[in-house]
């Protein structure tokens, strides 16, 4: 799942109009925002094997602690609470925490079976939509697009930066993903662990649009 965790953080506007957009976002990206990170320090492992499912050349092999269940829970309900210890916004911190969790629900979906309940489990789950990539493209896109229209319908631009600040990540995004499909493979898990903590920019260019939109429907 790659756009289909940012059509949570879209759609998640309309569930907490006050929140900023920054944070709706990176909640349901932060496991894919730790895993990079838990890559470089060690602590978990993934290898590049092309053919794996068709739609990523990636197996994700140990990663409990970014991405297990139980994990996933303490993620939530961390973020949850440090979003409310900051905001005193008790319908944030709740959309948050749900929005932390949807990340691994939606992982579920597409996965194969690799998504451990808890660390060192034997149980792993995934219904593996992953392996169509058409069924995977329609999915991610129809989110995608279905709550960028929501967030449209739920806020309107104060200026420009408002405007074409939304437009430009919409249609960014899906360019790219269309380019993705069928990219080459990385090539190193070092590149790729660097290369993935461009997603840290995610967050911070939805939050600098949602600055110039103002709410008009929750």
């Amino acid at each position: 799942m790659f756009i289909g965790h940012f059509a949570v953080g879209l759609a998640s506007k309309r569930a907490a109009p006050k929140a900023s957009l920054g944070w709706l976002m990176a909640a349901p990206m932060l496991l894919d925002l730790l895993w990079p990170l838990f890559l470089i320090a060690g602590i978990e492992h993934v290898r590049i094997m092309p053919g794996d499912t068709p739609f990523t050349p990636l197996e994700f092999d140990w990663y409990p602690w970014s991405h297990s269940l139980l994990m996933t829970a303490v993620w939530s309900v961390l973020a949850g609470a440090l979003f409310w210890r900051f905001t005193r916004y008790v319908r944030g911190a709740v959309v948050i925490g749900l929005g932390v969790f949807s990340h691994w629900v939606l992982d579920a979906i597409t996965h194969r079976p690799d998504l451990p309940i808890y660390p060192g489990s034997p149980i792993m789950i995934g219904l593996g939509l992953w392996r169509s990539v058409v069924g995977t493209a329609v999915v991610e896109v129809a989110m995608f697009v279905g709550a960028a229209w929501l967030y449209a319908r739920t806020t309107s631009a104060k200026d420009r930066i408002g405007r074409w600040g939304f437009a430009a990540f919409v249609v960014f995004w899906l360019v790219v993903y269309y380019a993705r499909v069928g990219a080459p493979a990385p090539p190193s898990v070092t590149a790729l662990a660097y290369g993935a903590l461009a997603a840290y920019l995610i967050p911070v260019w939805a939050g600098w649009f949602d600055r110039h939109r103002l709410v008009t429907r929750a």
